[in-house]
């Protein structure tokens, strides 16, 4: 069964549901990735539903039960995150694919910017400000962005350092993290286990955690301090970090002009190496 298959269903059987059931399959429609992967425990309290109701909702749609329902839910999540199931879709449709990608990027950007909250932007700053260092922590394609923050970051002069798999693992670099540090990581799905690990660990030595990932879902965000949601859908391959970087570069932007006069001099170092012409052609401008 396909997502829209499964939305079809849930939709058919919505009309004619009381009210407290209804609420679940609303939620459901709403929020398929985080209910895939939250507990029938998670998701009851977090409805206010007992888990015999989420049993009985599932067999008034057409499930053996609640567990057959979440694996349902699963599979159509990964079915949007699997680039073979998404090239084939985009092979059958035979859409205008430049087309599809701008009007999904436009939404990505118009997402992100939606669910972006100023009150959280402003925690961010302080948290950062507070830091003694700043990790900035990413796996696969998540690490483009998790680079990203670190390069702004020192840019601004601000200890930092960019936690990717290399020569050692996730895990082992977080056992250097300590108190009064603060880890940003960026995790979209497809989850990684040694992520969610070491992020926990990091949290146990006494650190704050920042996320930034698609859903309030990720194992990471049970360990967070702040979290950022943003939209990363696209037609071809698992995700999009036009979002996740359209919100670093906000949310460093803004720490930048709050830093002021402390972030000048940094700056302002930073462009006396623009000068320097065995690395940089001087007629093509100072920018970093």
């Amino acid at each position: 069964m396909n997502s829209a298959q499964l939305q079809a269903i849930l939709r058919d059987k919505l009309e004619k549901m009381p009210n407290k059931a209804r609420r679940v399959v609303e939620y459901l429609l709403s929020n398929t990735r985080e209910a895939a992967f939250l507990s029938i425990g998670e998701v009851a309290e977090k409805l206010d539903v007992s888990k015999a109701q989420l049993v009985r909702v599932s067999r008034m749609v057409g499930f053996e039960g609640y567990a057959h329902l979440k694996e349902t839910l699963q599979n159509t999540v990964l079915e949007h995150v699997n680039p073979t199931a998404m090239l084939s879709r985009i092979m059958k449709d035979r859409r205008d694919l430049p087309e599809e990608i701008l009007r999904m990027e436009h939404a990505n950007l118009e997402d992100t910017w939606n669910q972006l909250k100023p009150p959280n932007i402003v925690k961010f700053c302080e948290m950062v400000r507070g830091a003694g260092m700043v990790y900035c922590m990413g796996w696969g394609i998540s690490s483009l962005v998790a680079e990203s923050l670190y390069t702004r970051l020192i840019e601004m002069g601000i200890g930092s350092s960019l936690m990717k798999r290399g020569s050692s693992a996730l895990i082992e670099q977080a056992r250097t993290v300590r108190k009064g540090d603060l880890v940003v990581v960026c995790e979209l799905p497809s989850y990684v286990i040694e992520v969610t690990e070491s992020i926990e660990r990091a949290s146990a030595n006494g650190a704050s955690i920042v996320t930034i990932t698609d859903s309030a879902a990720a194992p990471v965000c049970r360990f967070a301090n702040l979290s950022f949601f943003v939209s990363e859908t696209t037609p071809t391959f698992g995700s999009s970090i036009i979002g996740p970087l359209f919100l670093v570069h906000i949310l460093t932007s803004v720490l930048c002009v709050n830093l002021g006069e402390e972030v000048q001099a940094a700056l302002q170092d930073q462009e006396m190496g623009l000068y320097d012409e065995r690395i940089y052609h001087p007629a093509y401008g100072l920018r970093y």
